[in-house]
């Protein structure tokens, strides 16, 4: 079993900075070999472009981070084969959601998404779109797919100051706490209603763990 460890930090300092990725270059032609697998039987998957972290530290309260840009079929290949990069780390932010009596408010992935039927906070991938200047921002990364995801916005809820750092092997989550003004049932009942209006909305279901 991956070994987990959980860290508190007060504060996120993560760069941008391009760099080739051998993993990528050297086994060209098998990742896109699977990825046209994937698209066969998943016509709704897309290579687009993300950022992947190849540097990090922490360093007092601080987590400290740089990013280069990659696809998404070498992320998924990479995923796949047991991330034989071991240099390289999948880092992303998740909103922890909490309802105002207390219960965290999950999605279950969609069957059209790379992660089917998985149980998750609300997260995506950075990609380019959280980029500013060098800088990579997650606090954007998560405001966005919480909207995205659910339909809130940050009128809904209050950031907590602060992550927690969850390093788990070739992964590495940034949780963002999120305590929102309703309770979890009236917020899992307006992001079903939200997912109602979607025509292909990424989550199928929310579940509320207490």
């Amino acid at each position: 079993m991956t070994e987990i460890t959980i860290v508190p930090v007060e504060r996120l300092e993560l760069a941008l900075a391009p760099r080739p990725w051998p993993f990528a270059d050297e086994r060209r032609a098998e990742i896109v070999a699977n990825f046209d697998a994937l698209q066969r039987s998943n016509p709704a998957l897309w290579n687009g472009r993300v950022l992947m972290l190849h540097q990090h530290a922490i360093k007092g309260a601080v987590f400290h981070g740089a990013y280069f840009e990659t696809d998404f079929a070498s992320m998924l290949a990479w995923r796949q084969w047991d991330a034989p990069d071991p240099s390289v780390k999948n880092c992303f932010a998740m909103g922890a959601l909490r309802g105002s009596d207390g219960g965290f408010v999950l999605g279950v992935m969609g069957a059209h998404t790379s992660n089917p039927g998985r149980v998750y906070f609300p997260a995506g991938l950075p990609d380019l779109n959280d980029v500013d200047g060098a800088r990579v921002d997650l606090a954007r990364n998560v405001m966005r797919e919480i909207g995205e995801e659910t339909g809130l916005t940050p009128a809904d809820f209050e950031a907590q100051p602060g992550w927690i750092t969850v390093l788990a092997g070739p992964r590495i989550a940034q949780v963002k706490t999120l305590h929102a003004r309703e309770t979890a049932a009236v917020l899992r009942a307006r992001i079903l209603a939200h997912l109602a209006r979607e025509a292909q909305p990424e989550l199928a279901d929310i579940r509320v763990v207490r």
